[in-house]
């Protein structure tokens, strides 16, 4: 009967035939059979349910033992013997395949109990051992799983069951997912759900194995000699209980015996497992980890980790079904990362199509994903200020979402970051990167010091000032000028991708800071360019005493005292007239400046822009006719009063105001205040219909200047952006300046004290330009004290900054100046926040053809300097910044003074473009500094590459879950898609 039926099975019958013919034969043996005839069709069923090649056979077989084991059991207790078992586990080469063990469990459900049985479970025993050490795959140890949930007499016992415990952990670690598409991923997912719950099984049994399982998982992930072990080890995760976390994380974190290599490779690997899709707090699991190493200050671990990983977790976030793990264990890794921006700018370049393709996903767990990330961007946003180029695009594509306020943010910050041990990063400070692709150099961050970066940079970029300083020949009594020297000259030869100013920060240090805080850069700028003025006029005087000494007789006129380098380059000359209103007396004064304070018009007086400052565009401006502005409203008796008699205009400047013209006039040098009142009356009048045609007049100009700027290939915005906007309230640098030169009334508590009338008298003050500076440093007076809080606060209005400035001088002349430098505070308070600069060189040559000094300097290249980074940029950015960014505002800003038409630069002035020979000593320690930076580029490229050799790759376990579409990509360009360097130096403090 075996051999019919055999035959039947094996021959080329139609199926319908062959099961025809096998019904028969399993009716025949249902009937008394003799003891060969029985054991020769349990050999056969056996046979054909482990080799059968198709569906067919092994079904046959599964039910030829099934027939048996019901209808003969004394036969079938004869057959299934551990002999027999053990030759079935034993039948080739290598660990048992998952048949076999199908037909062992299949045999041990038709067993009847006796001797027999026993013999067969107490060598299962022995073999699921052997089977699991020998490492079978995903489904023969999937099978053993099954064997042993359903026969829980053939688990291992005594010390074996640990061992057997621990060898499937060793078994999961080995899994490989077939790559067959989605159904292989789905069964073979469940089959280390299987095992993983084999094992949970195990340790609700026997809880004390649980511990030296973990061990034995760590052992694996840890391992840095073998290939990356199985994602399933992740299944096992979910299985272990929480309340063994804090123990088990602190024993770890603490144990000397596991190498920071080993730490950084089972860490690694952990965050790998965001990607199993069944898995179940493994995001605690990891959190828990890394807050262990930060409790124990592995912070190279925790640096180096989390920079690897962190676009991985990233992209995690694309999937449902493992997006609520990737998301937890994303937000922990960019909060706690908060001593550099490099996470968060590694992630840039993903988040505005990541935030596209979750909106496409339209659904509840994508909308809560989205809210969860717009928050956690501006909360790094507002950690890491100062970076306008590289946040625009995200913070487009996040606009339409909730933004948290201040509050929020704080507490989200403070929550898991490592403030307590920021000191401990210093180690990690200098990391190793690539010179900006500007060739511009960094400085470095010394604590809060990044005003005194900001000032330096600007410095550094006004290249007359520049070559003014490198031209400086070695002079002892000029310190400070010759630290500054050098600093220059470091930051134009060196082949660092930042250098540090400490050296030149202690020498100008300004007394009365307090070391370690943010101070104010527009104080700091004064204090330098006032030392470095009395420094270089004491230099003078006292080589000017030592060469009249050493001369035979002294010289009948001593020599005139010759301006430094300060007043060549920041000097200008301020001409203030007061004139009592009484006996119309002036009084006039003359005074040296280096800066201009603007201050913001006072909001009730504050009208709409005048169209000159409106209408100075960015980088077309063209001599206009424009109308005159309104005159103020009369003053009150009660408070000083600001008056405006004329603006700056983007045309010629206005007249300068006449002071022997101020005040009505009278019989007698008098006026009653009623005239006053009437006059100024009729003058608001006239100036409201001046300003109706002021509005036609600048749509006509908009129109002209749009239309000139796309013949010149501008484009048809800039003109929008460059300008301000237009909104009521809004300002520009010209409504700030036209406030600081508009006449001003002296009266109440600030009347003035007239030396003719002896006694105070209502006065009118009169600001004039007599002298313009080489370079206009322009302060914007943001921060004042609040007397109803108590607190000093910040204005926060947007102001317009044109590119091109014309300023009035004193006798009708004018003066063009080109914006070069513009020092951006990011923050509500002069004591916080952060400071950035964008700066750009240009040439500055006289104007070749009429009408040319209007318009700025074409194709000049616009960087923004933020400490270490250095980037390009554009004078959009600029422009846009507080737009985008409100805390973000312009506060100190570099005019470069553009020569009038038929002056030329002297071959001996700063204004040479070669830049300046070095003097030797200079050089030398350059060219040492240099070589000294390759030498420990080289030592840390291999003490890194050591280091972190064992960082592991992703495991691909399954297609589908855990491929990213930009694997192959290459990386994003580092932090900058402009340009900057692909690593960055950890900014400690702002």
């Amino acid at each position: 009967m075996d051999k019919i039926l055999e035959a039947v099975v094996t021959s080329s019958y139609p199926a319908s035939v062959k099961q025809g013919l096998v019904r028969r034969v399993l009716e025949a043996a249902r009937q008394p059979l003799e003891r060969e005839q029985c054991l020769a069709l349990l050999a056969l069923g056996t046979r054909l349910y482990v080799s059968g090649a198709d569906e067919l056979p092994r079904r046959v077989g599964c039910q030829l033992l099934h027939v048996a084991g019901r209808h003969h059991p004394e036969v079938f207790a004869e057959f299934f013997s551990a002999r027999r078992v053990l030759r079935l586990l034993q039948g080739g080469a290598g660990p048992p395949g998952a048949r076999a063990l199908a037909c062992v469990q299949l045999g041990l459900q038709l067993l009847p109990e006796g001797p027999s049985a026993d013999e067969v479970f107490a060598l299962l025993r022995r073999e699921v051992l052997r089977t699991v050490c020998e490492r079978p795959g995903p489904a023969a140890c999937a099978q053993v799983a099954r064997l042993l949930a359903r026969h829980p007499r053939c688990v291992p016992d005594g010390p074996h069951r640990l061992l057997f415990c621990q060898q499937l952990v060793r078994c999961l670690g080995r899994f490989r997912c077939p790559a067959d598409g989605e159904e292989g991923a789905v069964e073979f997912l469940e089959q280390a759900q299987q095992v993983s719950g084999l094992l949970a099984q195990l340790w609700r049994a026997q809880p004390a194995a649980i511990l030296p399982c973990l061990k034995e998982l760590f052992a694996v992930i840890s391992c840095t000699e073998e290939e990356p072990p199985s994602s399933a080890l992740a299944s096992v995760v979910q299985h272990l209980p929480l309340e063994l976390m804090d123990g088990v994380v602190r024993n770890l974190s603490n144990d000397d015996s596991v190498t920071d290599s080993q730490m950084l490779t089972a860490i690694s690997r952990m965050i790998d497992w965001v990607s199993w899709p069944l898995g179940k707090n493994i995001d605690k699991w990891i959190i828990a980890l890394l807050k262990g190493l930060a409790a124990v200050k592995k912070f190279s671990i925790l640096i180096e980790v989390s920079l690897a990983k962190i676009e991985k977790v990233f992209s995690k976030l694309l999937y449902p079904i493992v997006r609520g793990a990737a998301l937890s264990v994303l937000k922990y890794m960019l909060l706690t990362f908060q001593h550099s921006h490099e996470a968060f700018h590694l992630l840039l370049p993903h988040i505005p199509p990541m935030v596209a393709s979750l909106v496409k996903e339209d659904s509840n767990s994508g909308t809560s994903c989205l809210e969860q990330l717009a928050e956690l961007v501006h909360c790094m946003v507002f950690r890491f200020p100062g970076f306008p180029d590289l946040y625009e695009p995200v913070m487009e594509a996040i606009k339409d979402l909730h933004v948290p306020n201040e509050d929020r943010i704080k507490q989200l910050l403070g929550q898991d970051a490592w403030t307590s041990q920021k000191s401990e990063l210093a180690g990690f400070y200098p990391r190793l990167m690539a010179k900006s692709d500007t060739g511009k150099i960094g400085l470095i961050n010394l604590g809060n010091t990044c005003y005194v970066n900001s000032i330096l940079q600007a410095l550094f970029m006004a290249s007359d000032f520049r070559h003014c300083v490198l031209r400086l020949t070695e002079n002892n009594s000029q310190p400070l000028m010759t630290k500054l020297q050098w600093l220059f000259a470091f930051l134009e030869h060196s082949q660092r991708p930042a250098i540090s100013p400490e050296n030149f920060l202690s020498a100008s240090w300004t007394p009365w800071f307090s070391p370690g805080t943010q101070q104010d850069c527009s104080e700091y700028l004064k204090y330098l360019l006032d030392r470095l003025h009395e420094e270089e006029k004491t230099g003078t005087r006292i080589c000017q005493k030592l060469k009249q000494s050493s001369l035979p007789s002294p010289p009948e006129e001593p020599p005139s005292p010759s301006s430094t380098s300060v007043e060549k380059m920041f000097g200008g000359k301020i001409v203030t007239r007061i004139c009592c209103l009484r006996c119309l007396n002036i009084s006039t004064r003359e005074e040296a400046f280096t800066d201009l304070s603007l201050a913001f018009p006072p909001p009730e007086p504050c009208r709409r822009r005048r169209l000159g400052s409106v209408m100075l565009p960015a980088e077309d401006v063209g001599a206009q006719d424009l109308p005159s502005p309104s005159r103020a409203q009369a003053p009150s008796t009660a408070a000083p009063r600001r008056q405006r008699k004329h603006c700056i205009t983007g045309d010629v400047p206005p007249t300068v105001l006449n002071i022997e013209g101020l005040g009505p006039q009278g019989p007698g040098g008098q006026s009653s205040q009623e005239e006053e009142a009437k006059e100024e009356e009729e003058e608001e009048k006239e100036e409201e219909e001046k300003e109706e045609k002021a509005e036609k007049e600048e749509e006509k100009v908009e129109k002209e200047a749009e239309k000139e700027k796309e013949e010149d290939g501008l484009g048809p915005g800039t003109l929008r952006n460059a300008s301000a906007p237009s909104g009521e309230g809004s300002r520009s640098v010209l409504d700030l300046v036209n406030y600081f030169l508009s006449p001003e009334r002296l009266t109440a508590e600030n009347r003035y004290h007239c030396e003719s009338c002896a006694s105070l008298q209502d006065a009118e003050k009169v600001v004039e330009l007599s002298q313009g500076p080489r370079y206009l440093i322009l302060t914007l007076l943001r921060f004042s004290f609040d007397l109803r809080t108590m607190r000093r606060r910040k204005i926060l209005d947007d102001v317009s900054i044109p590119l091109l400035l014309r300023l009035p001088l004193a006798g009708g002349r004018g003066q063009a100046y080109d914006l070069c430098s513009v020092v951006v505070h990011s923050g509500v308070s002069s004591e916080s926040g952060h400071y950035y600069c964008y700066a750009r060189e240009g040439a500055a040559r006289p104007a070749p053809i009429p009408g040319a000094a209007d318009r700025p300097e074409p194709n000049n290249q616009w960087y923004l300097f933020n400490d270490t980074r250095v980037s390009f940029s554009s004078f959009e950015s600029v422009s846009n910044v507080t737009s985008f960014f409100p805390k973000d505002t312009a506060y100190v800003l570099f005019y470069r003074q553009r020569p009038r038409e038929g002056l030329e630069a002297e071959p001996s002035s700063p204004r040479a473009r070669a830049e300046p020979t070095l003097h030797k000593d200079l050089m030398e320690a350059i060219s040492k500094d240099n070589i000294l930076f390759l030498q420990e580029q080289e030592k840390e490229a291999r003490s890194r590459a050591a280091y972190i050799s064992a960082l592991p790759t992703s495991p691909h376990w399954g297609r589908g879950f855990d491929e990213d579409k930009d694997e192959d990509e290459g990386p994003p360009g580092g932090c900058s898609p402009a340009g900057g360097s692909s690593g960055d130096f950890h900014r400690l403090v702002f």
